[in-house]
């Protein structure tokens, strides 16, 4: 499955959430990049930054705000392009230092930077998977988007827990919005959904396609 189709799944369901008017957002983001970020993608905040200020998730300050600014001026005025502060290359910490996109300094909630520059914030609730994309399933039954639906359905409940599926209040709920909405049904590129003689003899396969 191509990275481009996690990259706009995230995309598209941020979007979703944010459509609904609700504000309170900011941890269902912080679930949906740490998701994003399990696979080879690229840094796609800038596609939506402003609803990701808008809701807490992201915050930007001036670069002159920075709080080892006396120690790093010199270092931190040099940078002219987009750039991570962190020198890790871990793909579940390389923005916890902040990243830079001049004129602007930027930092993630959940983060180091955001601790350190964001004291007075509530702390990130760390969310299941299975619970966020209910919440953009719903939204996007309401905004009768479809296909957004469809996408994370035929992603597997086993991304949403290790469990039978049937257990799980919130996987279930997955299934059951993509049942009644016939996401199911709808019509995905070649590959994205497996033909049913891969698994014909598979219960959960069957429940979970609503069959």
């Amino acid at each position: 499955m191509s990275m481009h189709l996690i990259e706009d799944l995230v995309e598209g369901s941020v979007r979703a959430l944010h459509a609904t008017g609700e504000r309170g957002w900011r941890d269902h983001f912080v679930a949906l990049y740490d998701f994003q970020s399990g696979y080879d993608c690229k840094f796609t905040h800038f596609r939506l930054m402003e609803i990701l200020l808008e809701h807490g998730h992201t915050h930007r300050f001036s670069v002159s705000e920075h709080p080892d600014r006396a120690q790093l001026g010199e270092a931190l005025d040099a940078i002219e392009e987009f750039t991570a502060l962190s020198d890790s290359d871990s793909d579940s910490d390389w923005l916890e230092q902040g990243y830079l996109d001049p004129p602007y300094l930027y930092c993630d909630a959940g983060t180091e930077l955001w601790r350190r520059m964001v004291p007075d914030a509530r702390p990130v609730e760390r969310l299941g998977l299975a619970r966020v994309v209910r919440d953009v399933a719903l939204a996007a039954e309401n905004q009768k988007d479809i296909e957004l639906i469809a996408v994370w359905h035929v992603l597997g409940y086993d991304i949403f827990t290790p469990l039978d599926p049937r257990d799980d209040p919130d996987t279930a709920a997955i299934r059951e919005i993509a049942v009644r909405t016939k996401a199911t049904e709808f019509p995905l590129p070649d590959g994205y959904r497996p033909s049913p003689d891969i698994w014909q003899d598979e219960e959960l396969e069957h429940w979970w396609a609503g069959q």
